[in-house]
């Protein structure tokens, strides 16, 4: 897969002038969200325990609003916005999860919010998207830059644009969920989280080293959307296609100049899983936990569970960061034989 590379990437607009998020603007998107955001349960199970000789903290974000961490991320921007911004409306382009976080917050702020998606985007996110009022503009993301749409349809109509991963407020936000995950369970030596365009990691790796100094924070992403672990070896941003993956909300083609100075900075590693992996963990959720998880928020744990992640005799966090899969798509998934 061909890749291009450049020492950072020019930062998406509605981010915050001044540079990068730290734990304290985790602490103060903490007490915006309060009252909005789920503080979603902490699982357990003892058959993955044993499977892996580990003690897992399963932060089960597919029960959060929305269906996903991005509630998180969406809700924390919107409502740091002054009052004449928020009424003018908002925009983001996003596969899904951040469009229904960023419509359904924006319902809860009353901002007018208009959402670029893939047309092939699942259709139930598609469907939830515009069930929580917004505007859905349309696009093919394997022949459209949605970045340019998304600024263009901004420019025009006097909205703020708020990107999926890279933006301040988006990476505090979706910190909060690490947050809430050591204050629940107490110190941890390893935190798993899902990669994309490395909001979630960003956010869980500061939240992680201020409250559970220590501990080492393992990004995992789709092993055809490597991007991020390239980048993480390289030491600079490497730029990929599409990645052609059943993680749709993991098919970013890059991280963002903010999200990997923070990955760059505090995260320990990153790896990859293969779709078979994923389809593999999606069934062990299902079956051993009564779980509907996505394949993009099986991400961390299928590292996990596959044993990619040494996890022998640690305290272990793993982020299931969603669970917005048609049903159609997940019967077929979790039915194929193994």
């Amino acid at each position: 897969m061909q890749a291009t590379t450049h020492d950072t990437q020019q930062g998406e607009p509605g981010g915050t002038a001044g540079g990068l998020p730290t734990f304290a603007d985790v602490a103060r998107a903490a007490e915006r969200i309060a009252g909005a955001a789920h503080r979603t349960p902490v699982l357990t199970s003892r058959t993955a325990d044993a499977m892996t000789g580990g003690r897992l903290f399963f932060k089960a974000e597919n029960l959060q609003r929305a269906g996903a961490f991005k509630f998180r991320g969406a809700y924390n921007a919107i409502s740091a916005l002054p009052e004449a911004a928020r009424t003018r409306g908002v925009i983001t382009y996003s596969s899904g999860n951040h469009a229904q976080a960023i419509a359904l917050a924006s319902r809860l702020l009353g901002a007018p919010a208009t959402i670029v998606m893939p047309g092939d985007a699942p259709a139930a996110k598609i469907a939830a998207t515009r069930g929580y009022g917004a505007e859905v503009v349309l696009y093919d993301r394997y022949t459209q830059d949605r970045e340019a749409l998304g600024r263009e349809i901004a420019e025009a109509r006097g909205l703020t644009l708020i990107p999926p991963f890279n933006h301040p407020d988006v990476i505090a936000g979706q910190g909060t969920l690490a947050q809430e995950l050591i204050e629940t369970v107490g110190p941890l030596d390893v935190l798993v989280a899902c990669l994309g365009g490395g909001g979630q990691l960003a956010g869980c790796a500061l939240a992680a080293a201020a409250l559970s100094p220590g501990c080492r924070v393992i990004g995992v992403e789709p092993e055809a959307g490597n991007d991020g672990q390239r980048s993480f070896r390289e030491g600079r941003i490497v730029t990929i296609p599409v990645p052609r993956t059943i993680a749709d909300g993991a098919q970013s083609t890059a991280l963002g100049d903010l999200t990997f100075a923070i990955i760059r900075a505090q995260v320990s590693d990153i790896l990859t899983v293969t779709d078979a992996q994923l389809v593999e963990t999606m069934r062990f959720f299902a079956s051993r936990m009564k779980l509907v998880v996505e394949p993009t928020g099986c991400l961390a744990a299928a590292a996990v569970l596959s044993g990619l992640v040494d996890v022998t005799d640690k305290r272990v966090g793993v982020v299931i960061s969603g669970g917005n899969v048609d049903l159609a798509a997940f019967a077929r998934l979790t039915g194929e034989a193994a």
